[in-house]
């Protein structure tokens, strides 16, 4: 038997149940192989279960939509992708019966989306769909052969009817474009991790809180359960033996009624199951049982290890230990819970709880939002308080941001992650669950931007890919990004000629790309427009009153040997700083020129410097050609046009006063 191995290997919905473990398994057996997993994050998803790959170099997340057929033949392409196990589907067959039109969308379109994909690529060398059982239909009750791989499917209700649907096309990609597919059909899978609308984990959560375990119809439906670390490894085994074209069932032939699973829990918990169990109305059809003949993947070596009692066990200590792994989940326990599907989130149709709770509805075709408004007396909804996610620690706008949130009493924290790392970015977001992101973080050079025109390579992850990455991860959890940019992409030139008082406004298109730094502040600064959660933010030659500080403009000019004599727009950072988490509140977007009104020069700066803080200070100054000849990337002089910022805080100074009243005032020695 011919054994597979693959190299880089994508894996879909592997933040859901199955797959999560899945993933887990591989990245912990096998560290040579790339695992990249895409998903969208939907309700039944979580950051966490994949927390023990997170920290690995051959793991990575990407957030998206396997619908989205530009991202799928992106990340084939660029991650190489030789290898699909495709998980990501809606299961939840309560859903199916009230919302059918997404079962389709994801189950269906989805599964297209990555099969068209692997035909354009010609790269794919196995497809390993994942189905269910469901597909087969009902199972006779006195039937003592189950469904083999080559029975007729005949499914009963939307879920299952939208899976075979989608076996049908991998099956059809696989005749017609000889893509290398191979399917497989489950039984239920229970453990630790799993979305608390399915059967074992919900009994468990009701039992934790003292609450009836709801049954649909009498119990009798008859269901076989296999434990998730077994068929995390059935996947390894077909994944490294199964053959192309082949389907493989995953499953047991170990029964039990839905009732006697109520019962199992119930003695665990020391519960009466006469008094704990209370039988609900059915589903609109709810088949009687699924029976499974699983010889074929025992053939490929592959069996079962953990009994029912051990792998029930195993559960109820994880569930315990981890109660507040899925937040609230008071919906979902519901006897028939209705899940909206929406993407980021958990969102429950609330008609049978939170009674005292008000709820907005906004209608649309096939989704409804609904968002809980919490009651305060009988006066308006309270307003979120913020929480800001800060990058840029380290940095000195950083660092001085979280000092001013900490001054107003606004909730904040540092991101962890590097902005060119998506799956740590989302993490931060998952974790913080911020209101607001600020930007504080990029590369300006070691000492000074010279140093980017030796490091395009790291100038470009950080300035162009990084950025990039935070502000699409943002936008996609409807975030706003308040990006601290530069306005050192400009120049004088004839239409804003030095000393005109003509700066140049938000609109105008970046001149300047004399050095490498500022190409790539340009070039990001572009592309940002694209972004309508992003506020960027055009910072020129920051001054503090700090005079220590070796990144304050005014601490670099009066150590320099010689200076060069042009006005320039600046931001002075003790006005301006206040000013940006103002406009976060104020949730303002697209581009400001964030600096004080009006310009000053090298010379005026200095002059201020000799009369409030040395007397006895001197300068020399030289042209620009001259400098030219100390530095190696030129340097950006421009004047910006602040109107637009002043016309939103007609309190902003002039620069010149600016520099007086927060900078030299301060510091004045007498």
């Amino acid at each position: 038997m011919a054994t597979y191995t693959p190299k880089n290997i994508l894996i879909t919905g592997a933040a859901g149940f199955i797959a999560s473990h899945v993933c887990n398994r591989l990245i912990r057996n096998y560290p040579d192989y790339k695992i990249v997993v895409l998903d969208k994050l939907d309700y039944c998803s979580n950051l966490k279960n994949l927390l023990p790959s997170k920290s690995s170099p051959n793991f990575k997340f990407v957030k998206g939509d396997i619908g989205s057929a530009d991202l799928v033949n992106f990340l084939l392409i660029t991650e190489s992708i030789d290898t699909i196990m495709h998980f990501a589907a809606q299961t939840h067959v309560d859903n199916s019966f009230g919302n059918s039109f997404e079962f389709t969308k994801n189950n269906i379109y989805g599964t297209h989306v990555l099969l068209e994909a692997c035909k354009v690529t010609g790269q794919i060398r196995r497809f390993i769909h994942v189905s269910t059982d469901e597909v087969y239909g009902e199972t006779d009750e006195d039937a003592v052969v189950g469904n083999h791989e080559a029975s007729q499917l005949l499914p009963t209700n939307p879920y299952s009817a939208t899976k075979a649907g989608a076996e049908m096309l991998v099956m059809a990609y696989g005749r017609s474009y000889g893509l290398p597919v191979i399917t497989t059909r489950g039984n239920n899978v229970y453990g630790p991790n799993q979305f608390p609308e399915k059967l074992i984990p919900k009994f468990i959560l009701l039992a934790m809180q003292g609450k009836d375990l709801p049954i649909h119809g009498d119990g009798s439906n008859v269901r076989s359960y296999l434990y998730c670390e077994d068929v995390a490894e059935a996947f390894e085994v077909i994944l490294h033996k199964g053959e192309v074209g082949h389907v493989y069932n995953v499953g047991t032939k170990k029964e039990r009624r839905v009732i006697d699973v109520a019962k199992d829990i119930c003695n665990l918990f020391s519960m009466d199951p006469d008094k704990s169990i209370k039988f609900v109305e059915n589903r609109p059809f709810n088949d009687q049982r699924y029976f499974l003949d699983d010889q074929k993947l025992k053939i490929l070596g592959w069996s079962e290890h953990t009994t029912w009692e051990e792998g029930l066990r195993k559960t109820i200590e994880w569930y315990t230990q981890n109660p507040d792994w899925w937040g609230d989940v008071t919906g979902a326990l519901l006897p028939h819970p209705r899940m909206l599907m929406m993407p980021g989130g958990r969102h429950f149709d609330g008609s049978e709880e939170n009674r005292d709770a008000s709820y907005v509805s906004n209608n649309s075709n096939q989704a409804r939002m609904v968002i809980p408004v919490t009651k305060v007396g009988t006066g308006s909804p309270r307003k979120p308080s913020l929480k800001f996610l800060i990058y840029g620690r380290t940095g000195w706008i950083g660092g001085l941001l979280g000092k001013l949130c900490e001054k107003q009493g606004i909730s904040f924290e540092y991101g962890k992650g590097r902005l060119e790392d998506r799956s740590s970015l989302l993490s931060d977001i998952q974790n913080i669950r911020p209101t607001h992101v600020f930007n504080a973080a990029g590369v300006t050079g070691r000492p000074n931007v010279d140093w980017c025109e030796s490091h395009k390579t790291e100038t470009i992850r950080t300035n162009v890919a990084g950025t990039l990455t935070l502000a699409d991860v943002c936008r996609e959890h409807n975030l706003l990004m308040v990006n601290f940019a530069t306005g050192c992409i400009f120049e004088y030139d004839a239409g804003h000629p030095e000393g005109s008082g003509i700066g140049f406004t938000e609109e105008d298109k970046p001149n300047f790309i004399g050095s490498f730094y500022s190409k790539t502040k340009a070039m990001v600064e572009e592309l940002l427009r694209e972004y309508d959660n992003v506020c960027t933010l055009r910072v020129r030659m920051p001054i503090s009153s700090d005079l220590s500080n070796p990144r304050n403009f005014i601490t670099k000019i009066s150590r320099y040997n010689k200076v060069v004599n042009i006005p320039n727009s600046m931001t002075i950072l003790e006005e301006l700083l206040p000013i940006s988490i103002e406009m976060a509140k104020r949730n303002l977007r697209g581009i400001w020129n964030f600096t004080n009104p009006g310009v000053v020069s090298h010379n005026e700066i200095l002059d201020m410097y000799k009369n409030y803080i040395d007397p006895n200070f001197t300068w020399v100054n030289f042209n620009l050609e001259e400098q030219a000849k100390v530095i190696v990337a030129p340097r950006s002089n421009n004047e910006l046009d602040a109107s637009k910022l002043k016309n939103e805080f007609p309190e902003l100074l002039p620069i010149k006063e600016s520099l007086i009243k927060y900078v030299f005032e301060p510091n004045k020695r007498t």
